[in-house]
């Protein structure tokens, strides 16, 4: 087992194994299983935010996201793009979707908020790891390559929350529905 320490703790680094069940349950395509597979009860995507908007949009997002699992580690997943902060680049990769490489760290809702730096979009705010899901897969947000919005799965009451958050531009999607919002371009 492969573990870094940061901030005075040491973390455990994820293996494909852990992400097998993301991996084996998407497809590359248009619709929300390109990112999510088809195990959850509902489905969303969520427009990422820019500048003072971002303020709120994060701890909105991760605070939906604690509140449903607040007493278990999250894997958090740092997608190699060759200029994004992976947060430990020393360590082994996982692969998913369409063969990019994620460094991929059981932690939590506090590091997901601070620990890769940011990007000059938001205001005093890392940017948040291109995916994030608790121990016991209960819920997934994944962002993915050059998209700017998260999709999610998890529980209809968790996805309801996402939907009526007056912070987060949230709308509900279907197993073969295209997942883009309206107004973006998926690439």
């Amino acid at each position: 087992m492969v573990r870094r320490a940061r901030d005075g703790s040491t973390w455990r680094i994820g293996t494909d194994a852990d992400v097998a069940w993301i991996a084996e349950g998407t497809s590359i395509g248009l619709t929300i299983t390109a990112a999510i597979p088809p195990v959850f009860d509902a489905y969303a995507t969520v427009e990422v935010a820019y500048g003072e908007e971002r303020v709120r949009h994060d701890p909105a997002l991760l605070g939906l996201l604690a509140e449903q699992s607040a007493t278990q580690p999250w894997w958090l997943g740092y997608l190699d793009t060759g200029v994004d902060d992976i947060v430990f680049p020393d360590v082994p990769k996982v692969t998913l979707y369409a063969g990019w490489e994620y460094v991929l760290v059981e932690a939590g809702p506090e590091q997901a908020a601070t620990w890769r730096s940011g990007d000059g979009r938001a205001f005093g705010t890392g940017d948040l790891p291109n995916l994030m899901f608790p121990a016991d897969h209960s819920w997934l947000v994944s962002t993915l390559w050059d998209d700017d919005w998260s999709c999610i799965g998890g529980p209809a009451q968790l996805v309801d929350r996402f939907l009526h958050h007056p912070d987060l531009r949230a709308r509900q999607v279907a197993l073969g529905q295209d997942a883009t919002p309206p107004g973006h371009v998926a690439r």
